[in-house]
């Protein structure tokens, strides 16, 4: 059985995100979604309860795919979990620079973790969590960032 992780701090998720998610859905046997403390955000949006709440709606219709919390670290969570295969988008080089370097060093880790880099689709690749939460304190409309069921809870915060 292919396990591939994709990790992440998803504060929050975004239709960006979740197109990675369908896809490697498509590529592997199970995709275990691991929502990740990023200690380089200083105060995230969203708790990690809440940030794998939005993700679990997000993915139901996914039979392959599931969601959990971890604060450790990633190459620790993939021998836990019997994973050998990592999952990250790229949308642009700066990403793609960045991924590389942390293949190299999860691969340093834990010699048989192979990282996949997914591109963007196209119509994702302009924005992120950060620009989503700039769309949620400016109370935008939020269809077009995030996934429905993320964007019907936000805006219940805002009645």
């Amino acid at each position: 059985m292919s396990i591939a992780i994709y990790p992440g701090s998803f504060d929050p998720i975004t239709l960006g995100h979740l197109d990675i998610i369908e896809r490697a859905a498509a590529c592997f046997d199970k995709v275990l979604v691991c929502v990740m403390v990023n200690c380089d955000k200083k105060q995230p949006m969203f708790t990690s309860e809440k940030r794998l709440e939005l993700i679990q709606k997000s993915i139901a219709h996914i039979p392959n795919a599931e969601a959990e919390n971890f604060s450790g670290l990633l190459a620790d969570y993939a021998r836990q979990k019997g994973a050998n295969i990592l999952i990250k988008g790229v949308r642009n080089v700066t990403d793609f620079d960045m991924e590389m370097q942390m293949a190299r060093i999860n691969r340093g880790i834990e010699p048989t973790l192979e990282t996949v880099l997914l591109p963007a689709s196209a119509e994702f690749e302009h924005f992120s969590s950060t620009m989503a939460r700039e769309m949620i304190r400016y109370h935008q409309p939020l269809e077009k960032y995030v996934p429905a069921a993320v964007a019907e809870e936000l805006m219940k915060g805002r009645d």
